[in-house]
């Protein structure tokens, strides 16, 4: 982004050549003047960018927010837990000739739970203040544009600190990292990379480990490749994730002992793109191997003892298919379909944890990711042992009206079932049932003012009897407001 001073200096040029070519009879001396002001406005770029003090050269954008927020929310074991979060947000961005960009994210927080319904057991409190975004990133493309004059075909861009990584259609990878991103592109080929660590108030997928919640270290590692042909966009990747989680990978319950260790690796190929000017499609697969820990506990009778763990092989598949319908109207509507699955195994008590895990002499086959898809409001189980069926839709039905033109209305219906009908999820159901619910979910988003953002979201899970022991509905309420400054 060039500054402010060298932006007026090239319009400044193309004034002077304008005028410069009224006043001329001559079409050959009205070009080549044309040219020769041109060629001074590139020439001259780099030594105006030496000459302007780095302040007018800087471009700052800062600002914030605060929201007040209210969940309700029903657990897996039916129990209500009412929660008021109040988060305050500051940012700031500097770049720096568009070459050079530092962004800063910083985020205070309060809890406040409805006595006995804190999830973490810490009641309410303010949460350690802490920058959820630290980053620099610098562009070569835009460092030689503003100060060599050079378009280049290609680009490298570097990217150190803590951001999220988000790849693909979400299924694989969607977590904060804290460690560098790279990226190189030539033409219509990009090569994004990562290699770091996750912050350590991660929530693991694991829960059974101690300090999940609030103490985790997983690396990762890898490489995404995709090209643009035509409207398509086929991309390959591989990623590496190490088990980092040395201070507690180990947990005495009773008489059990548990040693934790979960190492992945993924391989995944997708496409996405554009049928027409209305169809979006994005599909994505993938192969989870590498290894973990088998389950640390067996059941004897009707008695739980101590198992011996073995390092077992991860063989999983897990994918993901979206079809977006965009009629191009006045409202901005869309039309979603998608359908998600993750393998499972049989031999395991609960998909996602190490005590009452995977057995010890089979392969695991319940697929672990750390990505970020929608599986449900009120749900929301991670994608192991599951497939999903979604429906949604979204408008803006009052666009044409100032007060209501960003009032945004969505629906989404869900459909789950079990991968393996004899495989666990990620809570205690039967085995042998296949279907597991259905849930409706609704939101609204509305920007009231240019700071001002209201946000409401429910969802209803309605489970299947054959496969959980409680019939009842869980419900998930959110209201938020948000005020920026």
């Amino acid at each position: 982004m060039r500054s402010v001073v060298v932006a007026a200096l090239a319009t400044l040029l193309i004034t002077s050549a304008v005028a410069f070519a009224q006043s001329s009879g001559s079409n050959l001396e009205r070009f080549n003047r044309q040219q020769q002001l041109q060629q001074y406005e590139l020439d001259t770029r780099m030594q105006a960018n030496e000459d302007i003090p780095p302040s007018q050269r800087l471009l700052l954008d800062y600002g914030g927010y605060f929201s007040p927020q209210y969940f309700s929310i029903d657990d897996s074991s039916n129990d209500n837990h009412g929660l008021r979060e109040y988060d305050l947000v500051g940012y700031l961005r500097a770049n720096f000739d568009g070459a050079n960009e530092v962004f800063l994210r910083g985020r205070v927080q309060y809890n406040d739970y409805n006595p006995g319904d804190s999830f973490d057991g810490f009641g309410s409190r303010v949460v350690n203040p802490d920058f959820d975004r630290a980053y620099y990133k610098f562009d070569l493309q835009q460092y030689e544009s503003a100060y060599n004059g050079k378009q280049l075909d290609g680009d490298i861009t570097f990217q150190g600190g803590r951001d999220l990584v988000y790849w693909g259609n979400g299924l694989t990878l969607a977590q904060v990292v804290d460690g560098v991103t790279p990226s190189f592109s030539w033409k219509n080929w990009t090569l994004t990379t990562v290699a770091g660590v996750t912050p350590t108030r991660t929530v693991d997928f694991e829960p059974d480990r101690p300090a999940f919640d609030y103490d985790t270290r997983r690396g990762f590692y890898g490489g995404l490749l995709s090209v643009a042909v035509g409207p398509a966009h086929p991309y390959v990747f591989g990623l590496i994730q190490r088990d980092y989680n040395v201070n507690h990978n180990l947990s005495v319950v009773g008489p059990i002992t548990t040693r934790y260790s979960y190492n992945s690796d993924y391989l995944g190929a997708g496409i996405s793109g554009s049928l027409s000017d209305h169809f979006r499609y994005g599909v994505e697969a993938v192969y989870e191997s590498g290894d973990g820990l088998s389950s640390s506990s067996i059941v004897e009778g009707f008695v739980l003892t101590q198992a011996t763990q073995y390092r077992k092989n991860i063989i999983a598949y897990a994918a993901d298919a979206k079809l977006d319908y965009v009629p191009l109207d006045t409202h901005q509507t869309r039309v979603t379909l998608e359908g998600i699955v993750g393998t499972g195994d049989a031999d395991r008590g609960l998909t996602n944890t190490t005590l009452n895990g995977n057995a010890g002499g089979s392969d695991d086959r319940a697929f672990n990711g750390f990505g970020l898809v929608s599986t449900g409001l009120a749900f929301g189980a991670p994608v192991s042992n599951l497939e999903v069926i979604r429906l949604g839709a979204s408008t803006f039905p009052l666009s044409s009206y100032s007060a209501s033109k960003r009032l945004q209305l969505g629906a989404d219906f869900y459909i789950f079932d079990k991968e393996n009908a004899n495989a666990p999820i990620d809570e205690a159901t039967n085995k042998g049932a296949k279907f597991l619910g259905w849930e409706p979910d609704v939101y609204v988003n509305w920007e009231a003012a240019s700071d001002v953002t209201v946000a409401l979201r429910y969802g209803a899970f309605v489970p299947n009897t054959s496969a959980f022991v409680s019939d009842a509905v869980r419900q998930f309420f959110y209201a938020g407001v948000t005020f920026a400054f």
